[in-house]
Formats: structure tokens, sequence, C-alpha cells
């Protein structure tokens, strides 16, 4: 193992641990702040706003920041900036009083991500070449899952043993803050040019993106219109009575830990496969809709699994093929606009399957079902197209 792979798979592995911590952060936060926010007062009309607004903001602003990144090659300094408004605003909810003021921190969460998402994953990418694209972009979602299912095992455990004290949750969760922020600051001195871990590559022409990566982008597009958020589908299991309401988050770790493990795999096999693997996970990911929204308990269950591989290879293997088809001048920018592609497709095909799944389940799955089969039909066609031109 040569001295330049054990650098950079060190570097991945400490933005993984920053991930780790902060994902403990903030996705604790978002298991409860609804919850919350009805205990001050607030609305339900309130509380969607917020989270529509919140969504809205944290993808649609990634673009700018992506350019904003490549223009400035300040990567640390947006990262830093937008670490401490993304994991600094969860702990003082501890101190809201009222629920306007609730909303505020709400959304500067949700801000503060939007303006790190771009150049976290610019700056991973950096890392990835040596450690290869596939397995240190799986492995930092693998780290970042961990996070993601222990947070809100812990602010539970403060609801249930601290009799229902939003406060006090609130505040715990200022400890994974001040440790992934301090894990950053600790990564920023030991790499304050993560570019020089990257091979620079000459006569790469960074003017605007190929036709290659607009063709992907819309792969990707089709993925998330057809993608259903977990909340319609903790609304199918309770409108269906499928399981208890105690049950319906232990789908969800479920889910998440398949998403853990498929990053991983996924990883290592498109460091020797390619684009196949992702052709591959879509078409495997696709069979989720109907598992998920017509089959009893045992098939909803292995639905929800399907449903966490596939959340695990669009946080992993697809932005590896990113990473792989773009310069690094320009990378900031690309995942800026893939992560606002992204979500604002999430979330019309979301509003489409809210309205689909009251008018009918089965328009619905054929919907999800036929939105990610032509995703994967865009991406066997960049395949043929990689073949004809090698």
């Amino acid at each position: 193992m040569d001295s330049g792979y054990k650098t950079a798979l060190k570097f991945v592995v400490m933005l993984g641990l920053v991930s780790l911590f902060s994902d403990m952060t903030y996705e604790a936060a978002r298991g409860i702040n609804g919850s919350f926010l009805q205990k001050l007062g607030a609305s339900g009309t309130a509380v969607g706003l917020v989270a529509g607004i919140g969504e809205l903001i944290g993808y649609g602003l990634r673009f700018f920041s992506g350019y904003l990144a490549d223009r400035t090659k300040k990567y640390w300094t947006i990262l830093i900036a937008g670490y401490l408004i993304n994991l600094l605003s969860v702990p003082l909810l501890a101190l809201a009083g009222f629920w306007q003021v609730a909303v505020i921190l709400i959304i500067a969460e949700r801000t503060g991500k939007a303006l790190r998402a771009p150049a976290r994953d610019a700056v991973l990418s950096f890392g990835t070449e040596k450690t290869g694209r596939g397995w240190g972009y799986g492995l930092h979602e693998a780290l970042d899952q961990i996070g993601a299912i222990a947070g809100p095992l812990l602010v539970s455990a403060v609801l249930l043993f601290r009799n229902q004290n939003y406060k006090m949750a609130y505040a715990v969760l200022a400890i994974p803050a001040l440790i992934a922020i301090s894990l950053l600051l600790y990564c920023r001195y030991l790499y304050p040019r993560p570019g020089d871990l990257e091979i620079k590559k000459t006569g790469v022409s960074t003017k605007g993106f190929t036709k290659r990566y607009r063709i992907y982008l819309l792969a990707v597009i089709l993925i998330a219109a057809g993608y259903a958020d977990f909340p319609l589908v903790a609304f199918h299991f309770k409108s269906e009575s499928l399981m208890s309401d105690s049950a319906i988050p232990v789908f969800y770790s479920a889910a998440m830990a398949a998403d853990a493990l498929a990053a991983l795999v996924f990883g290592k096999l498109f460091d020797k496969l390619g684009i196949r693997v992702i052709i591959a996970s879509v078409l495997l990911s696709s069979f989720f809709a109907p598992m998920v929204f017509t089959g009893g308990f045992g098939f909803a269950l292995a639905g929800m699994i399907l449903w966490g591989i596939g959340m695990g290879a669009q946080e992993s293997v697809i932005k590896a093929e990113i990473a792989m088809m773009v310069p690094q001048e320009k990378r900031g920018t690309a995942f800026g606009t893939f992560n606002a592609a992204y979500g604002i497709f999430w979330f019309a095909g979301s509003a489409i399957m809210g309205f689909l799944y009251d008018k009918s389940v089965t328009g619905l799955i054929v919907f999800s079902v036929l939105t990610q089969l032509f995703a994967a039909s865009v991406l066997i066609f960049i395949l043929k197209t990689e073949k004809r031109n090698e």
C-alpha cells in the first residue's frame, strides 16, 4: 500500500467521520423538529411550509454555492462556514421559546447544509482518485449513515428517559456538533490544499459540461422523480395498519443499514465495473414501490431494504461517476448542479406521487417503476456510447 493511497484514505475517512457526527446532529433534529414545533404552538400549515421552504433552499442554493466554490477556490472557507451554520443552529433550538424562532433556526440549518454540500463533494473527490472513486464515496456514505442511524436513537433515548424534554434533547446534540467541527478544522490543518491529493491532468477542457454529463443528469433527475420519500411510505404503513407506530422507525433504520452496506459493496464494484453498477442498482431498487405499496409486512420490509439499497447508490456511486467525468476545476459547479436538479425533481416527484397515492396506488407504482426504468435506459445509452468510443 503506497503512501499516496494511505494519505488519501486517511483524508476520506476523516471527512467521513465529520459527516458521521454531522448526521448525528441534524438528522436527529429533523426527526423531532415537527413535534417540537407543534409543542411550541405552530400550526400544521406552518410546519409544512417550513419543511418545504427548508428543502427548497437546501437544494436550490447548492448550484450557487458550488459555482462560488469553483470560482473562488475557497473550498475550505465555504465548507467550514456551511458546517458552522448547519451544525450550531441545532443545539441553539434548545433556547427557542417561540415557534417563530425555531423556524428561523431550522431554515438556517438547511441553508448551512446547502452552502457546504457541493464544496464537500468536490473536496472529497480530490481524495477518491487514489482510493478508487467508488470505494472512496462508498466508505464516506457508510460512515455518514452510521451517524444518521445513531442520532435519532440518541434523541429518542433522551426524550424517553427525560420526560419528553425537547430542550435537553437539542442541547445534547451540541456534543456531536462540536466533535464534527473539531474534526473538520483538524482536517483543514492536515490538508490545507486537498486538490494536491489528485494527480493533475493536462489537456482537459474546463469550458462548460460535456454532453455525457448532461445526459447523465437526465438519468439522475428521473431517478429522483420516481423515488418515493419516506414520509409517504410511513403514511402508507400507518394508513394500512401494516405495523405498529413504533415499528415504522425500525423499518427506516433497516433501510439506512442497507444504505450503508450497499454503498460499500457498490463502491468496490464500481471501481471494477463502472457505470454498470449504477444500472444494476437502479434496476434492483425499482422493485421497492410494488413491494412497499402492495405487500404485507414481509414484502414491505423487503421493499424498504431495496429502497435503502437505492439510496446507498444515489449517495455514493452516482456521485463517484460525476467525479470521473468532470475535471477538478469544475466539480463544485457540477456537484452543485447535480444536487439542485436532484432535489428539485425529488420534490416534484414526491408531490406527484402524493397526489397519485390519493387517487390510485397502482398509478403511483407505475409512475415510480417507469421513471426508474427510463433512468436505467439512459444509463445504458451512456454505456453503449462509451463502448463505441473505446
